[in-house]
């Protein structure tokens, strides 16, 4: 695997360019984020193959695959393993491994090699509290030109909540698309949040828009139907 970029002493941020790596991977070489370039990715690790909380991710992963590739999201998986292992362990999940009605469930998308934890160090996905052999559960959703646009960390212990993650994906895009925000907890076809007024008249014409929930003058919503949000974020 070859790093194409500087060392890093930080770990990325929201904003941040994507670093970039070459790495080897179930599916063949990569060069990362640059072949992604437009297209959102998610670039998460694991701790280990072979490892029960991992392989229940991975069937989850791989089952939810192709609602991500509707929001034109690509998935680039990575853990600390072999080649071999890593193949081993998704020909282990294929043909052996049946959980909440997910079986014969086949990994399409790649799994990094990272021997080396160049990879892993790159993005912060080793901490030293939880292990310094192990990545953490870590999650970076990329936007089409390759920025970090989310970051979410999770514990060696915990399984990541999926729902959420496609959540994420849809809220980015829906934010970019219509310049709104989203509320907690928002769902394709909620309320959103517009703007903040930039002025006492524009406050007063938005409390008074028909199409518009105003709280107060700082906290206005509209409606975009899921329809309408569906049709602008998805392929």
């Amino acid at each position: 695997m070859e790093n194409t970029t500087q060392p890093v002493t930080s770990l990325p941020r929201i904003g941040d360019k994507a670093p970039s790596f070459k790495a080897v991977t179930t599916q063949g070489e990569i060069n990362f984020p640059e072949q992604y370039k437009g297209s959102w990715v998610i670039l998460f690790s694991h701790p280990a193959d072979f490892t029960p909380v991992c392989t229940s991710e991975f069937m989850t992963f791989a089952s939810m695959e192709k609602q991500f590739e509707e929001l034109n999201c690509k998935l680039v998986g990575l853990s600390i393993d072999g080649l071999y292992s890593h193949i081993a362990w998704l020909r282990t999940i294929k043909e052996k491994i049946e959980y909440k009605g997910m079986k014969n469930i086949e990994v399409t998308f790649p799994l990094i090699e990272d021997i080396s934890m160049e990879v892993a160090k790159l993005y912060g996905m080793l901490q030293p509290g939880e292990s310094t052999t192990k990545a953490v559960r870590a999650v970076f959703v990329i936007d089409p030109e390759g920025i970090v646009r989310t970051m979410i960390y999770y514990p060696l212990s915990i399984g990541r909540n999926f729902d959420e993650l496609l959540r994420v994906v849809q809220a980015l895009k829906t934010t970019d698309e219509f310049n709104v925000a989203a509320p907690a907890d928002w769902r394709p076809g909620d309320d959103v949040i517009v703007p903040t007024a930039g002025s006492c008249g524009v406050a007063k014409d938005r409390m008074e828009s028909k199409d518009h929930t105003c709280y107060d003058w700082f906290f206005c919503t509209k409606p975009i139907s899921k329809e309408t949000v569906l049709k602008a974020i998805t392929k």
